[in-house]
């Protein structure tokens, strides 16, 4: 038996979209990673929807709405049908980038949407969804409002971000749900114990992000990198010190797998998560054309039990270590995940 990232489209859940079986995270192109260049970021959406890439997937903080004029820009002139695009909202900050919290309240939500339905000069969004559990509003009432604007034309479909198993089924309770953006990767495997099972009952689908560990797991990160003081990973735990060293380890042995396939560590990284069932969908945070070149060819490879038995023995679960977010970042989280 073999499996393998094929076919080139998946179904977002039981009620979602067909989508392209890779998606394309549009963050790192005006956000948390360092400078990105305009122009090329442009030219690898362009790219992407060329190769048949159809899931943009941003969020109307990403650069405090930048992200998704930048989107809008790249589609002037292409079939709105042509793409579905999946924003997150809700997340609140500062001028000086400064995260505040999370507002997911009716009215919040209803006047987030309109400023990106303005932003992306669209009539609609593929996928609206919280971009992290609001503490201070039940999730009824965040999707209650999500599915008003459903009604009226406004979302196609709702998801949700980072929410644990009793949340999901919350949610669904009111309205149906089409996928849950949440972390997946080799080194970031919580949602195989609750989470993953309880959305494939409820019949929701996986987006998942962060398939490279925010390039941890590319294959091209190096211990002196340096990194712009805007950069997430200056902060990130997995990124300090005894931890990335040992992370790195965990990448280098990943590599001789790889090689042995004849694939690329980022690759063969995607290909795995892409294999963890038809329901999931891996987002690819490439900021330019050749990354994305590297991550495209992930749907070529095709991994066998034994790639996979010896890719598990590369990296097996927990062994990364170091938290996926500061704490500060994961005080934030869905108690549940």
């Amino acid at each position: 038996m073999s499996t393998t990232p094929r076919p080139t489209q998946r179904t977002l859940g039981a009620s979602g979209p067909v989508t392209s079986a890779l998606g394309l995270g549009c963050m790192g192109m005006s956000d948390l990673y360092g400078p990105a260049d305009e122009a090329e970021s442009i030219a690898t959406i362009h790219a992407a929807i060329d190769a048949g890439v159809t899931l943009l997937d941003t969020g109307d903080f990403y650069g405090m709405g930048h992200n998704e004029l930048l989107i809008h820009e790249a589609l002037r002139g292409r079939a709105r049908e042509s793409v579905q695009i999946s924003v997150k909202f809700g997340a609140q900050r500062g001028p000086d980038g400064q995260w505040l919290g999370y507002d997911a309240s009716p009215a919040a939500t209803k006047t987030a949407l309109a400023y990106t339905l303005r932003r992306l000069r669209t009539d609609h969004i593929d996928v609206y969804r919280p971009a992290r559990l609001d503490p201070n509003v039940p999730i009824e009432e965040t999707v209650g409002a999500i599915a008003d604007l459903v009604k009226a034309g406004y979302v196609r479909h709702i998801g949700l971000s980072e929410v644990g198993a009793d949340t999901l089924r919350r949610a669904a309770a009111v309205h149906p749900i089409s996928d849950l953006q949440i972390e997946y990767s080799l080194i970031s495997r919580s949602i195989e114990g609750a989470i993953l099972p309880t959305a494939r009952e409820l019949g929701i689908g996986i987006t998942a992000y962060g398939v490279l560990s925010r390039g941890l797991l590319s294959g091209h990160w190096s211990p002196d990198r340096p990194l712009a003081g805007t950069d997430f990973r200056g902060h990130s735990p997995r990124f300090q010190g005894d931890n990335l060293t040992h992370n790195l380890a965990l990448v280098e042995a990943l590599r001789e797998v790889a090689a042995a396939k004849g694939a690329s560590v980022a690759q063969v990284a995607i290909a795995w998560v892409a294999s963890r069932g038809d329901d999931v969908v891996p987002l690819v945070g490439a900021r330019r054309r050749d990354r994305l070149t590297e991550a495209l060819g992930a749907l070529d490879v095709t991994l066998t039990d034994a790639d996979l038995a010896s890719i598990e023995a590369a990296v097996p679960v927990g062994a990364a270590v170091g938290d996926r977010y500061a704490a500060a970042q994961m005080a934030h989280l869905d108690s549940e995940h």
